[in-house]
């Protein structure tokens, strides 16, 4: 009898073991892979960002001009995620030449560098990227290769190679293992024009594992096309669909086997059906000072579109050897496949390559954003870099003396001195890493940090908001030497005149996005305001105190001063040494406000009791404030570090000559515009086009007119015209 229950044991027990395995896999897998994809695309979003320049090619002292698009990847609409663009021009070697934070209002923001007329020939590097974009760097930023030729040094110009371009492949229609052992393949017939055809093939070890099953995924830049269950039937199966089903773009197609695990993948293009009919209105020839009225005309089916669009203008010489992609054709791949198929446009639109040749591109490509293992194990990546959608995020670090470990759990100060003084804190984390919010505007704001224990001799570094890792460069020795284009002559020259009359671009500062934050004490109102014009001036501060303010006293000690605050709460008399200010600057010696001349202090404000901002406690409050109340009365001490800060730069207006009048038109100013027109911010008109207006220079050329923008609703405008002046 017992060696019949043994094996019905064993059986029973082995039969647990299966169902505790199987329990693990979700009832609705379809609802379970939506709901993990819908979570991490939420939690985890991808920004990118595109950089229309007014030329591609500059004079070393010339202003380049551009327009920042920020765009969410996953609904392709102008993002409102990020509100600040981080803009650098690199030189060969990775090194920043010039910086800009870049205000950004609704998706977009207009801005200005301008290029040291010291830099040597050669080929630079533009970046950008948001705060949340850093936490995928180097792959998650535009990158956008310019030339630029000094006036001055007439040698030749030095190209480096570019580094980490792909070539053109042959065809392969193979998918890509995501498990060298999966036993699964997939291959895709991207030849028909309505549907797309997926052939699935299994071998005998995968179909025992799985019972023939698995589930097919696709999605496109963060959206779900499809998600459902196939059965494999004698090693094989073939799913058909329509493309109209599909969101245009680059299509993610992922087989997942019966445990939920991802096992194969294939990248396949599916072209745009529905796209904006832009187009350019305008005469082909001109001549010299001539008024250009140029119409972009969207159609009346999309006027109310164009309408709420955001569109960018540039007009100058054209150069037929140098091309970089229009929105359109940058953001079928962007930075989530991290490469740009130059070699394959060649000035060519995306929509002019035969789809199975962009396919062969895609044939090695990996998403820097989907990846299904991620996603499906509900491991979500702890990002350290916040969106600064409200604020924008200052960083440092607070180290020992000897910099060897990081401090933990201590307060760092940041005082901004003034009348109406601001004053923050923030407490260290486990690495001694610290964050401030600072309100977004263009106010050059006057930064004291410091350390809340003057006496630990602790050292703050701050961490530069530019991110300084880079994607890899071939070395300049590989470079290649070329003849400089006999038109960058004439551009030298054009340059060269302009700056002898003395001609800039430059216009006026445009109204600011956001208004500076109107300046409030950080402690309210005080419990006392001596302000001292209402009295006699006194000769030194320890009269003052002794005269003019009552239950204050400062009192000279053996090793320098004492202040202290007394005063009754009902029966009892109490003692307090407040925290002491100047200008609203916390400082930690009571000599530095009794050696203090009392002509240069202009008020003093008292708080009596202990007072909280935020968590951070202050045993009362005393700030004397001077007449210039810029912290300038005393040297700065060592545990200190005060630096000017902008958080972002204030936006400037591209002009040029306006020749409506015979005065302007025959005045002898030679007009010799390298640009001869940009604006970052084409306002549409009430009938579903755009006029712009702008006047021909002295120079005799073929120019290039490019129009780049995005509707609210996510449809991208890339057009080009050519006309000529002569």
């Amino acid at each position: 009898m017992r060696k019949k229950i043994k094996p019905l044991l064993l059986l029973f027990a082995f039969s647990l073991i299966i169902r505790s395995t199987w329990c693990q896999i979700p009832n609705n897998v379809p609802d379970y892979i939506r709901q993990r994809f819908q979570k991490y695309t939420a939690t985890v979003p991808w920004e990118e960002i595109f950089i229309h320049t007014d030329r591609e090619e500059y004079i070393s002292g010339e202003d380049l001009w551009f327009n920042v698009y920020l765009i969410d990847r996953q609904s392709f609409e102008p993002s409102i995620n990020s509100r600040i663009a981080y803009f650098e021009l690199l030189n060969a070697e990775n090194r920043p030449v010039a910086q800009k934070r870049i205000l950004l209002n609704k998706g977009f923001g207009p801005g200005e560098i301008h290029l040291p007329d010291t830099l040597s020939s050669g080929t630079y590097t533009i970046r950008a990227y948001t705060n949340w974009m850093k936490n995928f760097l180097p792959s998650n930023c535009f990158t956008k290769d310019i030339k630029i030729y000094n006036a001055i040094n007439n040698k030749k110009f030095t190209e480096g190679k570019p580094a980490g371009k792909p070539a053109v492949k042959g065809m392969n229609t193979k998918s890509i293992p995501l498990n060298a052992n999966s036993g699964i393949t997939m291959r895709i017939n991207n030849q028909r024009p309505d549907i797309l055809e997926i052939s699935v093939s299994a071998d005998e070890n995968y179909s025992a594992e799985n019972g023939n099953l698995f589930y097919l995924v696709i999605q496109t830049h963060g959206k779900i096309d499809l998600i459902r269950s196939e059965m494999i039937t004698e090693g094989n199966a073939i799913i058909t669909f329509p493309r109209v089903s599909m969101t245009p773009g680059v299509n993610q197609i992922t087989i997942l086997n019966s445990k939920v695990q991802p096992v194969c993948e294939r990248y396949t293009f599916n072209p745009a059906a529905d796209k904006l009919s832009i187009t350019l209105q305008s005469k082909t020839t001109f001549k010299e000072r001539e008024k250009i009225a140029l119409e972009i005309d969207a159609g009346n089916s999309t006027a109310s579109a164009v309408n709420n669009a955001n569109i960018s203008v540039s007009v100058a010489p054209a150069i037929n050897d140098n091309y970089f992609p229009d929105l359109d054709d940058y953001m079928v791949l962007g930075t989530e496949f991290g490469f740009i198929p130059q070699n394959v446009l060649r000035s060519r639109k995306i929509s002019e390559i035969p789809p199975e040749i962009i396919d062969s591109i895609l044939l090695d490509a990996r998403s820097n954003w989907i990846n299904w293992e991620t996603i499906l194990s509900g491991n979500l990546p702890q990002c350290k870099y916040a969106a600064e959608k409200e604020d924008h995020y200052f960083y440092g670090k607070l180290l020992p003396g000897d910099k060897s470990t990081p401090v933990s759990s201590k307060f760092v100060l940041l005082c901004m001195p003034g009348r109406e003084a601001g004053f923050q804190y923030a407490n260290t984390d486990d690495e001694g890493n610290f964050i401030f919010n600072i309100h977004i505007d263009e106010d050059l704001k006057d930064f004291v940090l410091m350390p809340d224990d003057a006496s630990k001799k602790h050292k703050i570094i701050i961490e530069s908001p530019f991110y300084d890792q880079y994607l890899r460069t071939e070395s300049p020795v590989d470079s290649i030497m070329r003849p400089v284009p006999a038109y960058i002559s004439d551009w030298s020259v054009n340059y060269q005149v302009r700056k002898i009359y003395g001609v800039s671009d430059i216009g006026d500062t445009l109204v600011p996005f956001v208004l500076p934050l109107r300046p409030l004490r950080f402690y309210g109102k005080p419990d006392i305001e001596l302000i001292m014009a209402d009295y006699v001036t006194l000769p030194e501060m320890k009269e003052v105190f002794f005269e003019l303010l009552p239950h204050v006293s400062l009192k000279k000690k053996d090793s320098g001063y004492e202040i202290l605050i007394a005063d009754r709460i009902y029966d009892s008399r109490y003692e307090l040494s407040p925290d002491l200010f100047l200008d609203g600057v916390k400082i930690n010696d009571p000599s530095i406000i009794a050696e203090l001349d009392p002509a240069i202090v202009e008020k003093i404000d008292i708080i009596k009791e202990e007072y909280f901002v935020g968590r951070y406690s202050l045993s009362g409050i005393l700030n004397v404030i001077t007449r210039s109340a810029d912290f300038s009365a005393i040297s700065v001490p060592d545990y200190m570090i005060r630096l000017p800060y902008r958080v972002v730069e204030p936006v400037i207006s591209f002009v040029s000559p306006v020749y409506s009048s015979n005065d302007m038109k025959n005045s002898t100013i030679p007009d010799f515009r390298n640009t001869l027109f940009w604006n970052p911010s084409v306002k549409p008109g009430k009938e579903g086009y755009l006029t712009v207006e702008f006047w021909t220079s002295d120079v005799v050329s073929d120019y290039l007119i490019n129009v780049q923008g995005i509707t609210s609703d996510g449809k991208l405008i890339s057009v080009r015209k050519y006309f000529r002046v002569e």
